[in-house]
């Protein structure tokens, strides 16, 4: 995989890092003071700088008796320890922000990357579709008509009945470009440290070594090589959410969802559903769903503005009707049914869910099912029933300690226990 556009250089120079040398200092005291003594390059590395930068500030910190050598390291380094003044001087610091780990990115320096790596720049073709939903049996229309809407980098609303894998679709979109993207771990906004990489939300690509480009190009190692982010959030999406939280004992901030999901996709799950209502949330994205920026406060209370560089997905069990906001579908340029499946691709599915789970069966039995089960009882086939039934003879099967077999009996088992209704 080959970045397209934008590639964090190591910085030679402290000009390079946008960064105040007063600040980074500050940093070596804290992670003295909560970590303990460290060689000079055991502190380059947690501060993700350069030795030949962290250094000179090292002898200055000497000097103003902040720490002192107390042990010979490998490579001419020494190990360094706190004096009386730096630790009080730590302390005193980490009151006011906790954060002691790897050097922040500047806001500015972020912009840049986003715009350089922005999803909008990214188009896919119909086989990246077929590739990423090759297990999915989706119908060609409806690949048709996705393509183009994920390829615009605008709003996109998924609805139809549940269990149709609106959800499904939504997470992998992201998926099918197989191309990284570089983020900051932190931002340093305004002496304020925001979190921006999350492992929990943030997939990292380690670097492949030696066969790569980066052999000849040594890396800010402030940036975090990650797959293009899908974060999907629920019923629990609030207005919060969408904005900087600060941690008051810590005096660290956590980025927005939004933001995190900046250069791939923001998956709305069950929407129109949400703690918020649909209202409060027009009213919060009027701006970044058109304009592609948005508005974020700090907790000094000043506002920034930031891109918003995210493909929104919309999912809902509700039809567009029902959802009953005008002012809100004119803002969402792609309004995507995900119908149900078709009685040949259920059978499809249902025929390649035996061969996966080892459930021998006969197309009599396939007959049975859907005669009996769906055309008799009125029944409407979901791309997720195959799966679930024939989960559900399996387990039956194995209970009683017979071989896997699709039959009318363990048919009618499963259907009485997946269906309320049967």
């Amino acid at each position: 995989m080959e970045e397209r556009g934008f590639l964090p250089v190591q910085p030679t120079n402290w000009d390079e890092t946008d960064l105040i040398e007063s600040d980074v200092a500050i940093l070596i005291l804290k992670s003295l003071h909560s970590r303990g003594n460290s060689s000079g390059r055991g502190l380059s590395e947690r501060l993700r700088l350069p030795f030949l930068l962290v250094e000179p500030l090292l002898w200055r910190l000497t000097q103003d008796q902040l720490i002192v050598y107390c042990d010979a390291a490998p490579m001419n380094d020494a190990v360094y320890q706190l004096t009386d003044a730096g630790r009080e001087k730590a302390r005193r610091s980490a009151e006011h922000c906790a954060y002691d780990g790897a050097a922040p990115v500047s806001l500015d320096a972020y912009i840049q990357s986003v715009q350089a790596q922005s999803i909008r720049s990214q188009h896919l073709t119909l086989a990246d579709l077929q590739r990423v939903f090759s297990d999915l049996l989706l119908p060609r229309r409806l690949l048709d008509r996705l393509g183009p809407a994920v390829n615009s980098g605008r709003g996109l609303l998924l609805y139809g009945a549940p269990g149709n894998g609106k959800t499904s679709i939504a997470e992998r979109v992201s998926h099918a470009f197989d191309d990284p993207v570089w983020i900051p771990r932190v931002l340093g906004i305004d002496d304020q440290i925001v979190r921006l990489f999350d492992p929990l939300s943030h997939e990292e690509v380690p670097l492949e070594a030696p066969a790569n480009n980066y052999s000849k190009t040594p890396i800010d190692h402030r940036w975090v090589r990650i797959r293009r982010p899908t974060i999907t959030v629920g019923g629990e999406l609030t207005l919060e959410s969408l904005e900087i939280t600060f941690n008051a004992s810590t005096g660290i901030g956590e980025a927005p969802l939004q933001l995190k999901s900046n250069c791939g996709t923001l998956v709305i799950d069950d929407f129109g559903r949400q703690r918020i209502s649909v209202d409060q949330l027009l009213n919060r994205w009027i701006v970044p769903l058109e304009k592609r920026y948005d508005f974020l406060s700090l907790a000094n209370g000043k506002k920034l503005q930031v891109p918003f560089d995210c493909l929104v997905i919309f999912s809902t069990n509700l039809s567009s009707k029902e959802l009953n906001h005008e002012g809100f579908l004119r803002r969402i340029p792609y309004k995507i049914e995900v119908p149900d499946p078709s009685e040949s691709d259920f059978r499809s599915l249902l025929q390649r869910l035996c061969q996966d789970l080892g459930i021998s069966h006969q197309t009599q039995a396939v007959d049975y099912l859907i005669d009996r089960h769906y055309k008799a009882a009125g029944r409407s086939f979901r791309y997720c029933h195959p799966r679930d039934l024939m989960l559900q003879i399996r387990g039956y099967c194995f209970f009683h300690g017979t071989a896997p077999e699709l039959t009318e009996e363990n048919i009618d088992t499963a259907v009485a226990n997946y269906f309320s209704d049967a």
